[in-house]
C-alpha cells in the first residue's frame, strides 16, 4: 500500500477531487493559505494499493494546471531612491506529488 500526498493549487481541487472520487479513490483534503502570491494550496492524502498508483497519480496530472501569475515584489533602487515595486511573472500550479510506503494501515 502506498500514501499518495499531492500538493495541488485551490483552483484545481474540486476537480482533483471529483476525478479522484470517480475513479473510487478515497480522498483527504487539508487547505492551507497562500503566501505572497495569495494563492491557496491544498493538500491532498490518499491511501492506494500499490497497482493503482499509476491510475490516481495520471489523475492528479491530468487535472492539476500550470497558469502564470503577476507579483509585485518591492525592489531596492539604492539608499538615495528607496524601494521601487517590481512585477514579476511566476509560474503557479500543476502539483507536487510524494508516494510514500505504508508500512502499517489500521481502520478503527
Amino acid at each position: 500500500m502506498k500514501l499518495i500526498i499531492a500538493i495541488i493549487q485551490d483552483e484545481d481541487a474540486g476537480e482533483v477531487i471529483s476525478n479522484l472520487n470517480k475513479a473510487n479513490f478515497q480522498v483527504t483534503r487539508l487547505a492551507t493559505k497562500g503566501g505572497f502570491l495569495r494563492a491557496g494550496n491544498t493538500t491532498l492524502l490518499t491511501g492506494v494499493e500499490d497497482d493503482k498508483v499509476e491510475e490516481a497519480m495520471g489523475i492528479i496530472e491530468e487535472n492539476s494546471k500550470s497558469r502564470t501569475q503577476y507579483a509585485t515584489l518591492p525592489s531596492s533602487c539604492g539608499a538615495m531612491h528607496g524601494f521601487i515595486l517590481a512585477p514579476i511573472e511566476v509560474n503557479i500550479g500543476g502539483a507536487t506529488v510524494f508516494v510514500v510506503d505504508v508500512e502499517q494501515f489500521k481502520k478503527f
